[in-house]
């Protein structure tokens, strides 16, 4: 039994040593719950707490000055005073919160820290721990209350001590060698960074030089296992979990210009692939002037060849299996960043860290299964330009991409379900699928009516249905946002139970925004699983598509955009009453997590249905109205299932563009709103494309006639597309 208990106790006495800094111990009520949960489960931490603002705040309104040197209170006999009587206050207030939450928890002010004099001198009563006895705090936990400590000391003869409450953190630490230390305070959290330069930031003073200071001596004296978390009350359960600012003891970083320590063999992919030998990896890096980064470990090793003259090229990046969680690759990676303001690197397409890549790289873009990042390079035909040199000069290994026979046009019959058929886009698909040669409807579901005949379709009798597990090629899901769950579900278990657990087979088209923001979710082929970015997204990406190459670098374009109140449903949400001919600004719904992804800017105007879009764009150069002017006739698009483009403008310094772009939604055979004709004089789709395509001749000459513009003004409800 007494060996059992001394298990526990150790345990116990190991999973987190949490130091309050004084700032918190006022909304003391979130700390206490965040303890208390711990109670239930069995984890009884040790709490150190200090009172530093609460001190300060006493002396100052009796008069005095606080003075503080090397971040350590100067403590005289009426400073020491004040201390006991505001730790007695201050350290009532957790236990009695603890206590009120059925959390048992005991008030220990002395008899664990013995402590000499700091120097007696300079700083007055302050004190450096000699001694720790653990054994109030073993009886604590054997009772199971949680300790409630302050940093309060005393000497040998008697005389009581004021210990600054991070050294008493650190001395505790090291005496019971816990796994995590906690420090809460108000600001939940420091700046990434390593150590020495963090101590040389000029924010870096007094109470936080202290601090990082103390952090270091106890990582030192610890194991790597262990860690300091600094992190607000509120979130002191999940310090581990991107909250707050983490800790640990890493490793030195080096860099050099020599290649006798560099480990090539064992873990570059070129020569574990048999690609290249390790003679020749050795004979191309000494080619090039070049440096060498890394940690002493060798958990992460890369090369960065750098020419007088030209831009610097990563040529080796060569991370273990413990170098990209441990955040290794971040602090290399600052390094090279500290000493080249511009790097071109490349990665295999598949690479498995390649999202690492994407994060750090200002552009990029993949070739034969490979992709070239670079970052401080902003102007395309420079990167053109660099991109080019590097392959004439062997730098970066040119590559071509084989030939690809067209791809087979199938003739085969597809079978397609559609579950919402009844609303305005439902109706649209069931017309389209009605005229297409190789696509059949085989389910139709909606909320309303099973057993009427489809409208709208002409190859078979179709009907509407309720979901069943057939054989279909592709699933449809034209449901109001939010309900679409449900469905996806059930054909996904259909799947899994007929190909035997595996999910194969059908495609699953979702038009709603259930699925817009998960990432197994894309919109495109060859995936299973589609996600239709939205008609306001769409409208927004054909009007920025053509420019993207000339966009103003580091800034976005603005796409306002209007819809008409009908929704994608045959229930309106927003009457036209309500709307008093003005527009609202969507507060809810579907669109707003779009908004905060700084996508577009809805709102919903007095018209039935169609969209109507603006954008901002910032040119990279600066454009003049008579190179860039074209005048859009926004009724073209009325009564029309169509997008078209126009209103080309600029402002008069040359530094924005605006383009207009409007969708027509034209339902027929709706008993509640007749659809008007586009007026008299106003031009076809294909006129608009026409122009769309002159403006772009005009502004850029140089663009290849074959550039597919066409995609610009698109109507599916004729056989072809405009020319």
């Amino acid at each position: 039994m007494t060996v059992q208990l001394s298990r526990v106790l150790g345990l116990l006495a190991k999973f987190a040593l949490i130091k309050i800094g004084g700032a918190v111990l006022d909304p003391i009520d979130e700390l206490a719950l965040s303890l208390s949960f711990l109670y239930p489960v069995g984890l009884y931490p040790v709490v150190l707490h200090g009172a530093g603002p609460q001190l300060n705040q006493i002396i100052e309104r009796e008069g005095g000055v606080p003075d503080y040197i090397d971040g350590i209170r100067v403590t005289d006999a009426r400073t020491l005073q004040i201390a006991r009587r505001v730790f007695l206050e201050e350290n009532l207030k957790p236990v009695g919160a603890l206590e009120n939450l059925g959390t048992r928890a005991r008030l220990i002010t002395s008899g664990v820290f013995t402590a000499d004099y700091l120097d007696k001198e300079k700083y007055g009563l302050v004190g450096k721990i000699t001694k720790i006895d653990k054994r109030p705090l073993e009886a604590s936990i054997r009772a199971g209350a949680l300790s409630i400590l302050t940093s309060l000391a005393e000497s040998p003869d008697g005389q009581i001590l004021n210990v600054n409450a991070d050294i008493t953190a650190r001395e505790l630490a090291k005496e019971l060698e816990p796994l995590k230390i906690v420090f809460l305070n108000e600001k939940g959290g420091l700046f990434y960074g390593e150590y020495d330069q963090l101590m040389k930031e000029p924010w870096v003073k007094h109470g936080t030089k202290l601090k990082l200071r103390e952090f270091k001596e106890l990582l030192d004296h610890l194991s790597r296992s262990s860690s300091v978390a600094v992190i607000s009350a509120a979130m002191l359960l999940f310090t581990d979990s991107r909250a707050g600012t983490l800790i640990r003891r890493g490793y030195k970083l080096f860099k050099h210009g020599s290649i006798e320590s560099l480990v090539i063999h064992d873990r570059d992919p070129e020569v574990l692939s048999g690609f290249q030998s390790v003679t020749g990896v050795l004979t191309d890096m000494k080619s090039t002037p070049y440096t060498i980064y890394g940690d002493e470990p060798l958990d992460v090793v890369t090369v960065v060849a750098h020419p007088v003259g030209e831009t610097p090229v990563l040529t080796k990046l060569l991370p273990s299996r413990a170098g990209v969680p441990n955040n290794v690759m971040y602090n290399v990676w600052s390094a090279i960043r500290n000493d080249h303001r511009r790097l071109l690197w490349t990665a295999q397409a598949d690479d498995e860290n390649r999202g690492w890549h994407f994060e750090r790289a200002d552009g990029s873009f993949t070739r034969a299964g490979k992709s070239l990042f670079w970052y401080g390079v902003q102007d395309a035909a420079e990167v053109e330009r660099i991109v080019r040199e590097f392959e004439e000069k062997g730098r970066i290994r040119g590559s071509t991409e084989p030939p690809r026979p067209p791809a087979p046009v199938s003739t085969e019959i597809k079978r397609v379900g559609l579950t919402g058929a009844r609303g305005y886009t439902g109706q649209a698909l069931t017309i389209l699928l009605s005229l297409h040669p190789y696509l059949e409807l085989s389910h139709v579901s909606s909320r309303q009516p099973a057993g009427r005949p489809l409208p709208g379709y002409t190859k078979l009798p179709a009907t509407y249905s309720n979901l069943l597990e057939a054989d279909v090629d592709a699933w449809v899901m034209a449901l109001p946002h939010g309900a679409g769950h449900p469905f996806v579900w059930a054909v996904d278990r259909g799947v899994e139970q007929r190909a035997g657990g595996k999910q194969t087979g059908s495609v699953v088209v979702d038009l709603s925004a259930d699925y817009r923001f998960q990432k197994n979710w894309t919109y495109g082929l060859p995936a299973k699983r589609i996600s239709s970015p939205g008609c306001y997204a769409t409208s927004a990406q054909m009007l920025i598509a053509p420019l993207v190459q000339h966009l103003a670098p580091g800034v976005l374009p603005t796409v306002f955009g209007v819809s008409g109140y009908s929704g994608a449903g045959t229930c309106a949400k927003v009457s036209p009453e309500s709307l008093a001919a003005g527009i609202r600004p969507y507060a809810d719904g579907a669109h707003p997590r779009l908004i905060r992804s700084s996508l577009f800017i809805p709102s919903v105007g007095p018209w039935f249905s169609g969209i109507i879009s603006t954008a901002s764009i910032p040119p990279a150069k600066r454009w003049m109205r008579r190179e860039f002017h074209l005048q859009g006739a926004l009724r073209c698009i009325e009564g029309k299932h169509t997008w078209s483009v126009g209103g080309f403008q600029t402002s008069h310094t040359g530094d924005r563009v605006v383009i207009f772009g409007g969708a027509g939604e034209d339902i027929h055979d709706r008993e509640d709103e007749e659809v008007e004709g586009p007026a008299a004089g106003a031009p076809s789709v294909g006129a608009v494309a026409g122009e769309f395509r002159a403006a772009l001749n005009t502004l850029f000459p140089t663009l290849s006639e074959k550039q597919p513009w066409d995609l610009f003004c698109i109507n599916p409800n004729e056989s072809q597309l405009p020319n």
